[in-house]
C-alpha cells in the first residue's frame, strides 16, 4: 500500500510504515520502485507521486542527480520525513518542489517526462482510480514515462497465499489509514484505457509486486 489518497490518512502509521512494509516483503517492495530509474533522462522533470517518507526520492536523486522533482504527497507528516531525509542528502532543495496534496494541487499546464507511482494506485476504487489515472496522463508529455509499481499479481487467479495476504492488508490499512478500496484494481483493464504503450516489465515477491515502465504515445 502507498501513503497518498485525498480520502487516507497514513499520518498515524508514517513513522513505522518503511519498517513494516520491509518486515512483511523484505526487499521486494524497494527493489520494484528502482527497477527502472535508469531509464529517466538526465534532466527530466519528474513527477513523484505517494512517495512517502522519501526513500525513492533519496534513490532517486543518487541516480539521476540533475532532475527537476515536483513531490506530491498527502500526508502532512510523511511530507515532512521526504524533506528532513532529503535535506540531510543535498542542499539543492530549490529543484524538489514539495507539495502537500493530492493530484488535484497539478496547475492545469503542468507537464512533466516521467511519473512515478509507487504502490498509489493499490488504494483506490475504481471509479477514484480512473480520475486520478486519467489525470496523471494528462500532466505526462508525448513519449514521456510512466513509471509504476504496485501489487499486481502475475497469476490469474493469483495464488491463496497472495489472496489471504491482500485480503489482510486491506482489512488493516482500511482499519487504520481508512482507505477505502477493499480489493485490487484490475490494473490491465485500467492502463489499456490510457494511450501508454509496455516498455519494460519485471516480477518480484513471487510475482506479486510488480515494476512496469510505459511509454506516452
Amino acid at each position: 500500500m502507498t501513503r497518498t489518497a485525498s480520502n487516507t490518512n497514513f499520518d498515524r502509521i508514517a513513522p513505522v510504515y518503511d519498517g513494516l512494509s520491509r518486515l512483511v516483503f523484505g526487499n521486494a517492495l524497494r527493489r520494484a520502485q528502482t527497477e527502472h530509474l535508469s531509464l529517466i533522462p538526465e534532466q527530466a522533470k519528474v513527477l513523484l507521486i505517494g512517495g512517502g517518507s522519501g526513500w525513492l526520492l533519496e534513490q532517486l536523486l543518487k541516480r539521476q542527480p540533475l532532475v527537476k522533482v515536483t513531490y506530491l504527497e498527502v500526508s502532512p507528516k510523511m511530507l515532512q520525513l521526504a524533506q528532513r531525509r532529503v535535506a540531510n542528502q543535498t542542499s539543492d532543495l530549490p529543484r524538489i518542489d514539495f507539495r502537500l496534496g493530492d493530484e488535484n494541487g497539478l496547475q492545469p499546464n503542468e507537464r512533466f517526462d516521467v511519473i512515478l507511482t509507487p504502490f498509489l494506485l493499490d488504494l483506490f476504487p475504481d471509479e477514484r482510480l480512473l480520475y486520478l489515472m486519467d489525470r496523471l496522463c494528462a500532466a505526462l508529455r508525448p513519449q514521456g514515462l510512466w513509471l509504476f509499481s504496485d501489487l499486481w499479481p502475475a497469476q490469474a487467479p493469483a495464488p491463496v497465499w497472495q489472496r489471504l495476504l491482500l485480503k489482510s492488508m486491506y482489512g488493516f490499512f482500511g482499519l487504520v489509514s481508512d482507505v477505502k478500496a477493499s480489493r485490487l484494481p484490475d490494473f490491465s483493464e485500467h492502463f489499456a484505457r490510457q494511450p501508454l504503450q509496455l516498455q519494460a516489465s519485471a516480477a518480484f515477491y513471487g510475482g506479486l509486486v510488480q515494476a512496469r515502465a510505459f511509454r506516452k504515445v
